[in-house]
């Protein structure tokens, strides 16, 4: 059954689903394909339906946005850049996502004309990247001794930031809320940290005023019904057949909660580490029926296996080797990615594998020059991540890791946009840690990766 025709035939079944929820104009079917360019993935509400009545829908703020203008169901509940210029052209560059105060390279940038909006908005049309700008906190280890932006935007007491915006999915399998943790301050809870994540964006993003606590409950209510996985694969069709448990309906039951399967010890019932997190496609092993897609199923199943345990010596990424005090740590993909079916960090894990250095800045992004006062260490950074929350020098470049559930939506990759594809991604760590993958091992994990 080829794509087109199962997605009308799921359009159909779902959205008789939803007649029977109550449908109306306020509500959008569960399950509805939603195309990639490697298949379709689908979202699970648990209301029965995608609300669309959610005040996620609606503009609390004075700049016409909504969570939904950033938060699109159709790119994983993130925005993607070939949508970001669709939006763009249809709209000669109007469209509620264009707006200089974070949409803009500086919030001062020229947007009278449609060219000069293209040029303004690049970062976010080229690599669907919002600009945050965070200042030095007043306790900082560290000085900035230098600023090299090119929008001559950037200063001391407001960086510019450009990173991707998180899916609105799958949360309930969150430990840290934004790439560098600050809406997640030790003790909070997920429930009040997404309320000021919420509260954050109105009055940021939206330029408005504090939203209403029922506004606020509401918003985090329908966040935290969703889930979302690909469900369909062009080259394999549907995700949870033949013994496989794709889709987000099998992600919806999947057992989580803090500290599972953590690594580092952080498992409150005391359980031992499972380096095998992902499950999904055991049964596509070594396939004996043979049969129409056999052979690239059982690529994904050597992709999963690969994930689960190839062996990885993680060495110079600041939060785990120095926490430990171990030069090398012999792990595996899973090592960081050990939420079981879903392959974020159970616990929160802010670590810095290299992906902010000098080395790797593109002429698009700024690059600061960091002094540690107490030790006169150099740091030359693209984005300092957690180190503007914490003010620590051992926080500098430091991210949290993100699902890797539906990632088929959400091109590109790290919180910067810097992998355009996955296998841009898999050959990133290939070299970062000389795991010398071959071309079959990178086509694996890249088939088994697109398919979450």
């Amino acid at each position: 059954m080829g794509l087109r025709k199962i997605l009308f035939v799921s359009t159909a079944f779902v959205g008789l689903s939803a007649m029977l929820a109550g449908s109306g104009s306020d509500h959008s079917p569960n399950l509805r394909p939603q195309p990639n360019p490697h298949g379709a993935a689908q979202t699970f509400s648990g209301a029965g339906y995608i609300n669309l009545g959610s005040k996620f829908f609606k503009s609390l703020g004075t700049n016409e946005r909504t969570c939904g203008t950033c938060h699109s169901e159709s790119d994983g509940w993130t925005v993607t850049p070939e949508h970001v210029q669709a939006r763009f052209e249809s709209s000669q560059g109007t469209d509620p996502i264009f707006r200089t105060n974070d949409g803009a390279v500086c919030s001062t940038a020229d947007v009278s004309t449609v060219e000069a909006r293209r040029n303004a908005y690049s970062m976010l049309l080229s690599k669907g990247l919002i600009r945050v700008q965070i200042g030095v906190p007043a306790n900082a280890e560290f000085v900035v001794e230098n600023i090299d932006d090119p929008y001559v935007c950037a200063t001391p007491d407001a960086l510019s930031l450009f990173r991707r915006p998180l899916p609105a999915t799958n949360l309930r399998f969150l430990t840290t809320v934004m790439w560098d943790g600050r809406e997640s301050p030790k003790g909070r809870s997920l429930h009040d940290s997404l309320m000021s994540q919420a509260i954050d964006a109105t009055t940021g993003h939206a330029q408005g005023l504090a939203p209403t606590g029922k506004d606020v409950e509401d918003i985090i209510a329908f966040e935290m019904g969703l889930t979302t996985a690909q469900f369909w694969d062009n080259s394999l069709g549907a995700l949870n057949s033949h013994g496989a448990n794709g889709g987000a309906m099998a992600l919806s039951k999947q057992e989580f909660y803090t500290g599972i399967n953590d690594p580092l010890g952080g498992n409150p019932t005391g359980a031992a580490f499972d380096p095998t997190v992902f499950r999904i496609y055991s049964n596509w092993s070594n396939e004996h029926y043979g049969g129409e897609g056999s052979e690239m199923r059982e690529a994904v199943s050597r992709g999963e296996a690969i994930f689960n345990t190839r062996p990885i010596p993680i060495t110079g990424v600041a939060g785990l080797n120095d926490e430990l005090h171990a030069p090398v740590i012999n792990g595996t993909c899973t090592t960081c990615h050990d939420s079981p079916n879903v392959g974020n960090h159970s616990v929160p894990l802010p670590i810095n594998i290299g992906l902010v250095g000098e080395d790797r800045r593109t002429p698009d992004l700024p690059l600061y020059t960091l002094r540690c006062v107490a030790t006169g260490e150099i740091f030359k950074v693209t984005d300092p991540g957690r180190a503007l929350i914490t003010g620590k020098c051992k926080d500098i470049g430091k991210f949290k890791g993100p699902v890797l559930r539906g990632l088929a939506s959400r091109a590109p990759y790290f919180h910067n946009g810097s992998a355009a594809t996955l296998r841009d991604a898999v050959d990133f760590y290939d070299a970062r840690f000389n795991l010398n993958l071959t071309e079959q091992d990178k086509s694996d994990l890249v088939a088994f990766l697109q398919t979450l």
